[in-house]
Order: C-alpha cells, then structure tokens, then sequence
C-alpha cells in the first residue's frame, strides 16, 4: 500500500479510538518506523510500504489505539527543541511546560545555579542547560529510573553542564553539605488530586501515579516546596512552581504566607495560569 494511503487509513482508525490529535500520532508513528522526518513523508508519501514496514506500524497504531502514549511507542518525545528518550517511568514532557522554562530563562543571568525538583526526563533543566551554558544546572528525582534517563539524555546532547542525582526533594543537596544556594528553584510536582477523573484519560493513564497525584486536592507537594525551598534559595533567588489550571490563587497565597516577594503566574499556551513564582 502506498505511504500515503497508510497513513490516511490509519489516522481514521485513530480518530474513530477518540485520539484528539489521530492524524499528528499516525505520522509520527510511520516516521518512527521510517526514521524519516514529516517533511520526507509529505514529499515522498506515493511510495510503497514493504510488507515489514506495514506490519510494524499497523502494530504500533493498535497500540496506540488502546491508549498507549505515543512518546511511548517512540521512546521519544522533543521538548525544546531537545529530543528526549522517554519512559513509562517518568511523566511524558509537555508543550505547556515550556512555560516554565521560559519564565527561568527570563529571570536569569549569564551564570548562576539552577535546581530542578522532580526533574524526570530532565526536560526542564536539559532545556535550560542548552540555553544557559555557564549555569551549573542540577536535577532530583526521586526514582533512579528517572535519574538515569536524564542523564542519558543529558549525554545525547552533549549537555556537561547539567548533572542529576537521586533525591527526595532536597535530602541528597543536604546530605552533601556546604550551604549551596541555587538563584533559582523551579519543579514540575505532581498536582492533581487522587479523585481527579482526568486520571483516567489519555497518556496519564500509562504514566507514574506518584508523579501526578498529591494529597490535600493536590496542593500539598506544592506547599511544601514553598516552605522547604527558603532554605535553599540564594538571597534575591525565585522559586518558579508548575501547578494544574485552577491552583494558581492557592499556590500564589502559599508563596506570599511564606514571605516571597513579587509573587505572580504565567499562563500557558491554552491561556491557563500555569506556573507560580515568588522571590526570595
């Protein structure tokens, strides 16, 4: 069957599953098979697929017709322009998280020390490294999974300015002693509450619950990397928090109890507020 016509057929099939994006999964599918671009597939689409081509991806479109994560399928997702290995052990890297690497990037210099808490793929602070060369970034997750995938990443980027450590929060930068202070904290915690029936939809489905769900409708990793941050932040440094949609007042109300200045919200690329930040 030629190229084109596979692909047409199979982005009904994903239609017809309830994919809300069935004609972008369908293409990145078939170049993942290919290991072409989207360009060489609309230039090149009246060729014929072999037989082994066919069967690869018709398998992976009933994958993803059952649900699966396309970053799944791939093994692979681009956030910054960074094309980042994935795993079902870290959350998939989402556009509106950008957001919160473009607030870091406006608030810092040409050096200084970043932090990411509960850094997964090492999305945030991999794309803040490429943009930001004479910052010594650090990333924590709690998992080594997670850790190991970041630094794998950070190595196919050739990113030496980014390392990652297994941690809880901030056990391991306390373990190592001294009085490091970061210019900026930022994290995408989880932030969805456990009776939240977005949890299950979509790619969250085959994600880590323990990085999507926190007690207290939510809020409560939130709340405590307002008052844990403090102690680890340098003088005049921002903490910079992702949070849901409808949490910015709560998080915003956090941040001002625990004494940060210039305490605001960003909104996302749906026009949500996004991400919360004050300064210490």
């Amino acid at each position: 069957m030629r190229l084109d016509l596979l692909l047409a057929r199979a982005a009904q099939r994903l239609l017809n599953a309830g994919s809300s994006s069935a004609r972008l999964d369908a293409e990145v599918l078939l170049c993942h098979v290919l290991e072409v671009d989207r360009t060489w597939l609309y230039t090149w689409g009246d060729r014929e697929a072999d037989a082994e081509t066919e069967a690869r991806f018709e398998a992976l479109v009933a994958e993803r017709e059952a649900g699966h994560p396309v970053a799944h399928l791939t093994g692979e997702r681009e956030f910054w322009g960074l094309r980042l290995a994935t795993s079902p052990a870290t959350l998939i890297p989402r556009p509106d998280t950008e957001t919160l690497v473009e607030a870091a990037l406006a608030a810092a210099g040409e050096t200084g020390r970043l932090l990411d808490l509960g850094t997964g793929t090492g999305a945030v602070a991999l794309a803040f490294a490429s943009e930001r060369p004479g910052w010594a970034v650090t990333g924590v997750d709690l998992r080594q999974e997670a850790v190991a995938l970041a630094r794998d990443n950070a190595a196919r980027h050739g990113l030496g300015n980014a390392r990652f450590l297994v941690s809880d929060w901030f056990a391991a930068l306390d373990e190592e002693g001294g009085d490091a202070r970061f210019e900026l904290i930022v994290s995408n915690p989880p932030y969805i509450a456990d009776d939240d029936p977005h949890l299950a939809r979509g790619d969250v489905r085959f994600e880590p619950r323990s990085a999507l769900v926190a007690a207290d409708d939510g809020l409560a990793d939130l709340r405590h990397l307002v008052e844990a941050a403090r102690d680890h932040l340098a003088l005049g440094g921002w903490l910079m928090l992702e949070h849901g949609a409808g949490q910015a007042a709560a998080v915003c109300e956090a941040l001002a109890a625990a004494g940060y200045r210039e305490v605001s919200s960003r909104r996302d690329l749906g026009g949500h507020e996004r991400i919360s930040l004050g300064r210490r």
